[in-house]
């Protein structure tokens, strides 16, 4: 199978590339991109010399393709992602950039009749009615959606009563000083995963779970009432599915990307994986509580801007991904991230049935407006 890497640079690229080279009589690796991280970029071009190759600036892209000449297209910036989505010697497209943009790609990638394996959440988050009217064949990397994409297992809607996804609480689950004074090195010390900044951020806030929630919505077609969310730190029991009859499934497994990673690359196969074996006798006890919406307010703001729905997921998501990248750089406060998502989210009167159009619109007017109340 030909496989195209998005963000190939970043932590699921890299543990993508690791389930590859475990396969490599089964995978070829055709195309590679990265934001910015050209260093890496280029090790990985002459490990697996991909046929296209795909970076955001135009002067990296200019280096590069004086670099390999003719062994490589180098494309760059959206028009550049958009092209390395549909490319037609990929039989599939892993999708795990951050943010919005991913949208771009994975439009690209559905009109051009790929498999997707999916790890950006925002474009299903901001999108996600526009995506399903495409008929997309995407298989979830998140390692909750995965996980309910395995329970669900064909199983038709009637059967499901709900969907139940956890998340470990993050960093500030137990925290029981003011979070006014949290520092970005105390928010990327997730307790459970290493992930991403922009996402480590996320799941200290909860607004990841948010996403989630938005994003398993519009992946299985389930209404919000019928999507829960349980606090488990333990990290153990990836995502439930509560069914009709009382019965509930649920999958788990020891925390590591690789095994969702690998399962959206093998669908329908299962195969041997090299992910530590979770030995159930050493495992003490499981906790599940409900979430604190009091103490983590991002989560109730995605869950309402879900309820409203339109452009408001995009506008709220747009403001969240603006703060989280101010608070990286300590130009606000942890505790300023909600507030400025509110200030804007209460500023945007939602559209009904967006277009793409209207999606980008928003989002754009949502980064402006941020920047402007600052």
């Amino acid at each position: 199978m030909k496989i195209v890497i998005i963000g190939s640079t970043g932590s699921i690229g890299i543990n993508t590339l690791n389930v590859i080279r475990k396969y490599k009589s089964k995978f070829t690796v055709v195309g590679l991109s990265t934001n910015q991280n050209i260093e890496l970029l280029d090790r990985q071009i002459k490990e697996f010399s991909p046929e296209i190759v795909c970076v955001n600036k135009e002067q990296d892209a200019i280096v590069l393709k004086r670099k390999y000449r003719k062994k490589t297209n180098v494309v760059s910036g959206i028009e550049g992602l958009k092209e390395i989505a549909s490319y037609p010697g990929a039989d599939k497209v892993l999708i795990s950039v951050v943010g919005a943009i991913g949208l771009y790609p994975l439009i690209s990638a559905i009109k051009s009749k790929k498999q997707v394996a999916l790890a950006n959440k925002e474009s299903l988050v901001i999108a996600g009615q526009l995506i399903s009217k495409l008929n997309p064949v995407i298989i979830p990397v998140d390692s909750e959606h995965s996980a309910l994409f395995q329970c669900i297992n064909n199983e038709p809607h009637s059967a499901i009563e709900n969907l139940i996804i956890t998340g470990s609480g993050g960093p500030f689950l137990k925290y029981d000083k003011p979070f006014s004074g949290i520092t970005v090195s105390q928010a990327l010390a997730h307790p459970r995963w290493k992930m991403g900044k922009k996402i480590t951020i996320d799941s200290a806030t909860l607004m990841n779970k948010g996403l989630e929630i938005i994003e398993a919505h519009n992946l299985f077609n389930i209404p919000y009432n019928k999507i829960k969310l349980l606090i488990h730190p333990q990290s153990i029991v990836h995502s439930l599915v509560e069914f009709v009859d009382g019965a509930m499934v649920g999958l788990l497994s020891e925390p590591d990307m690789k095994l969702p990673i690998q399962y959206a690359l093998t669908y329908p196969q299962r195969l041997p994986g090299d992910i530590k074996k979770l030995d159930l006798t050493k495992i003490h006890k499981l906790e599940f509580y409900e979430p604190d919406l009091s103490k983590f307010p991002c989560l109730q703001l995605a869950l309402e801007s879900a309820k409203t729905g339109g452009t408001m997921p995009a506008v709220m998501n747009a403001s969240n991904e603006t703060a989280v990248n101010l608070f990286l750089h300590n130009k606000i406060r942890f505790t300023d991230i909600p507030k400025l998502i509110e200030k804007i989210i209460n500023k945007h009167k939602s559209v009904r049935d967006p277009d793409i159009g209207a999606i980008l619109y928003y989002d754009a007017w949502a980064r402006k407006a941020m920047n402007s109340i600052l």
